[in-house]
């Protein structure tokens, strides 16, 4: 009995340091960010454009010109909104001359253009949110019913559920990775000079860190559930 005890506390103390794990990859992903974010923003582009103006010529140079661009509250808030057709950049982002404010607006450019030709990772990641959300939701009630109740079944169960969202973000990857590349391809052919390129590159490349981040740290968190309801078997 007490060696059974010992295993449950020792699952328990595994998942919370698994937990604990996730939080200080996406505090050190977020920290990078908002480095590269920080210096980057400090150093203006040759051409003295501001990211509505590259938003707008991306836009228009690709038949997308019905998209509308505002400028939107909050830092690092920028976003494409496909239900609306509207490309929302953040007032640094909207007004801003800097290396970095131009990586973001091409970013979310990218967003557009893949919605444009129906890029499959895009269509499935959304067609699969609805699902995630409801998922996520009733893997947690069925986790907490089946530890309740003492039926694994309705646990593990539960746990398969949750995993929907862990499917969400792996879906999210080849997403912002390709908006990104697309971003760089256009920045590097009409819009930056080649040592203002590397600064975009390094921009774009932390943020696409906090994604791989959100994978992790999701991943790790859905083993303390595992971990507890395996526990729960053992005992």
């Amino acid at each position: 009995m007490f060696y059974g005890y010992y295993n449950t506390q020792w699952y328990y103390m595994l998942g919370y340091i698994l937990v604990g794990i996730g939080v200080l990859i996406m505090v050190l992903a977020q920290a990078k960010v908002s480095s590269a974010y920080s210096k980057y923003s400090k150093i203006p582009n040759r051409r003295q454009m501001t990211g509505r103006d590259v938003a707008f010529e991306i836009l228009q140079q690709n038949g997308l010109s019905y998209i509308q661009i505002n400028e939107v509250s909050g830092h690092l808030s920028d976003h494409y909104n496909p239900s609306q057709k509207t490309l929302n950049l953040s007032r640094d982002v909207y007004h801003g001359r800097s290396i970095a404010a131009l990586a973001v607006a091409a970013h979310e450019c990218g967003h557009a253009l893949q919605h444009q030709e129906g890029y499959m990772p895009l269509v499935v990641r959304n067609a699969i949110v609805p699902v995630c959300n409801i998922s996520q939701n009733i893997g947690w009630i069925a986790v907490l019913a089946g530890l309740m109740l003492g039926k694994s079944s309705i646990a593990w169960f539960g746990v398969i559920l949750m995993s929907a969202m862990l499917l969400f973000q792996l879906m999210t990857l080849p997403v912002e990775f390709d908006a990104s590349s697309r971003a760089l391809s256009i920045l590097n052919d009409h819009y930056l000079m080649d040592d203002e390129y590397g600064g975009a590159k390094s921009m774009l490349t932390a943020a696409a860190l906090t994604y791989v981040a959100g994978v992790l740290s999701t991943l790790l968190s859905l083993l303390r559930i595992v971990l507890i309801v395996a526990s729960n078997d053992r005992d």
